[in-house]
């Protein structure tokens, strides 16, 4: 922002344009029957040319609705993949935690562990797995933090291939009906024109 060229303007109509073109699209909500929490957690390792820092992703569904979600840098620069989708996954984990004591509060009981989706096998398996090596040292603050929740089935990692894994539509580039076929899995519908 310092420092703007005419790339950084091109980018910044192309935003306006796409928003100017959906304010009338909204979430649809509908009554659901499951009251149970799922997540969507990933990373894009080092995509800012700026800095190298990653940008972690969670999108959190109570049911079939979205209900929290996160996009933003990382506070630290990754030095593997693996890091900075585990960085995510333990904001991730952090979120959901916090929903089920509000949910608790508000005395609605889920009938599962939440379950949260990665696409990295790495981060998957670090979940389970007390083995660390040298690529992954350095986040056994976020390790215990996750692995000792999967531990006490508060909650469940999983993986995901990447095709299916949602939250890469706010860090890839897609086709338009693919991008039409994400905005139908976070269930964002354009208005109905009457």
């Amino acid at each position: 922002m310092h420092a703007p060229t005419n790339s950084h303007w091109v980018v910044v109509k192309r935003i306006l344009r796409y928003l100017k073109g959906t304010t009338s699209y909204g979430f649809l909500i509908t009554r659901g029957f499951f009251f149970s929490l799922h997540g969507f957690t990933d990373a894009d390792w080092v995509d800012s040319i700026d800095d190298r820092k990653s940008t972690g992703i969670y999108l959190v569904f109570f049911g079939q609705m979205p209900i929290s979600w996160k996009f933003g840098k990382q506070h630290t620069i990754a030095r593997s993949s693996t890091e900075a989708e585990y960085k995510a996954l333990a904001d991730s984990t952090a979120e959901i935690i916090w929903l089920q004591y509000l949910l608790t509060d508000l005395q609605v009981l889920s009938v599962s562990a939440p379950i949260i989706w990665c696409d990295n096998l790495g981060a998957t398996y670090l979940s389970a797995n007390p083995i660390f090596h040298a690529r992954t040292k350095h986040v056994k603050v976020d390790y215990h933090f996750v692995h000792d929740r999967a531990v006490k089935k508060e909650i469940q990692i999983r993986f995901i291939p990447s095709q299916d894994q949602l939250v890469d539509v706010f860090t890839k580039s897609f086709s338009t009906a693919s991008f039409i076929a994400f905005q139908y899995k976070f269930r964002v519908d354009p208005p109905l024109l009457f």
